[in-house]
Formats: C-alpha cells, sequence, structure tokens
C-alpha cells in the first residue's frame, strides 16, 4: 500500500505570485488537495515560504507561530498606500537631510517590543472582513495596534533613496509597516522595493528550492 504524501516543503516563493498560487501549484504538482502554507509572503516579495502537505496541514499553528528573518530595501521619500512601491503614491518629500546615522538612530527606537498599526494591505480582518478587501474598494478603517517584537534590525546599505537592512522578528511584523514607520519618523516617509525572507524558525533560504523544482523527493518530515 502507498503511503500518502505528507510532509514539509521549503520553497523558494518568487517574486510576482501570492502565496495561494504557489499552494495551487504545489498541489498540482504533487497531485494531491490537502496542501497549505505556514505565513503569507506578498507578490512582490520572495524567499522562504513553507508549505505544508497532507496530515502535515494540522501543524499549522506551530509553524505560523516561528519567528523570521528579512532582507529588504526601502525607497525614501515616497509614501504609498500599500507601504511598498507597487501601491499608490501618497506623498513625495525631499530626504537630502537624511543620513546613515539618522537611520541608525531611528532603527535603535524600533528594535524590541514595540506597537505595530497593521497596514490596510494586509489580512488583518476588521468587521469580518480582511483589510486589503477594504483597502480595494478604496475603504480606510481605523486598526488596533499590536504588540510585535523586533529582535534585531541592522542598516546593511545606505544609498540615498535606496536603505537595505536586516531584521529578525516575531510572527506577525509586517516589514512593510517598518518601513513606513521608520519613514515618517526620518520625516520624509519611506515605502518598500523589494523584500526577501530568509528564515522561518529553523528553515532557511539556503536550503529552499525553487518552485520549478517541486518534487515528492523534497518533502521532509517534521520532528521538532
Amino acid at each position: 500500500m502507498t503511503r500518502p504524501l505528507e510532509g514539509i516543503l521549503v520553497i523558494n516563493k518568487p517574486r510576482g505570485m501570492t502565496s495561494h498560487a504557489v499552494v495551487a501549484r504545489v498541489r498540482r504538482i504533487l497531485g494531491i488537495k490537502k496542501v497549505g502554507h505556514a505565513g503569507t509572503l506578498d507578490p512582490l516579495a520572495t524567499g522562504v515560504l513553507v508549505v505544508l502537505v497532507g496530515r502535515s496541514t494540522k501543524l499549522f499553528e506551530k509553524f505560523v507561530a516561528f519567528d523570521k528573518a528579512y532582507r529588504a530595501t526601502f525607497l525614501l521619500g515616497k509614501k504609498t498606500d500599500s507601504a511598498d512601491i507597487e501601491g499608490r503614491l501618497l506623498v513625495e518629500r525631499p530626504y537630502d537631510r537624511v543620513d546613515r546615522p539618522g537611520v541608525e538612530e531611528v532603527f535603535a527606537r524600533f528594535t524590541g517590543v514595540i506597537q505595530q498599526v497593521p497596514p490596510m494591505v494586509s489580512a488583518v480582518k476588521k468587521g469580518g472582513r480582511k483589510l486589503y478587501e477594504l483597502a480595494r474598494r478604496g475603504v480606510e478603517v481605523p486598526r488596533e495596534p499590536r504588540e510585535v517584537r523586533i529582535d534585531q534590525l541592522t542598516l546593511r546599505r545606505f544609498e540615498p533613496p535606496e536603505v537595505e537592512f536586516y531584521v529578525e522578528c516575531s510572527k506577525g511584523t509586517y516589514v512593510r509597516q517598518i518601513a513606513d514607520d521608520v519613514g515618517e519618523a526620518l520625516g520624509c516617509g519611506a515605502c518598500i522595493s523589494q523584500i526577501e525572507r530568509t528564515k522561518v524558525g529553523p528553515f532557511t533560504l539556503d536550503k529552499a528550492i525553487d518552485l520549478q523544482d517541486c518534487h515528492e523527493r523534497h518533502l521532509r518530515y517534521w520532528t521538532g
């Protein structure tokens, strides 16, 4: 008797695809309906997407609770309605007075346990509706701040208008919102132009497979 497919796939999600589309592709490749992911990545984002297959979908709550790490870049001087470059431009401001020490000082303020307001373009629900569904209709609603934890927020490259950084954070942290909040603190606004998730718990980008290479031989069995 053939053993049913189950396990974990660590996918390097390509830019431009939704996490749901990745799951749909895995379903087709493996020929199994019971597939889900543990932690959404925006279409703009690339990197580690943990996909659960078969009975491993029951591990969703455990996997979604893992801490995460990202490499990302934001653009100074641009504030958008989605906090990333694909959103509608709300305001453009000069950034000529922003320098590296100033960015590092603001980063220090956003390190530790902080209160973060989820962006409108997110899957957080308000009144039974996902915020991004309301945002698509041009509706903006008040959002309650949530406690998140930023363990590390490090400046990697400062070449205005581009600022590249690395962040290690708790579940539920929106990297786009970090960029938006830092931009406001700097007085010029900022929005994400590139984001790559490098780690989800013990799963790292260097061990992830490309979606086109997905095969049942890549299934891992969780013993943690």
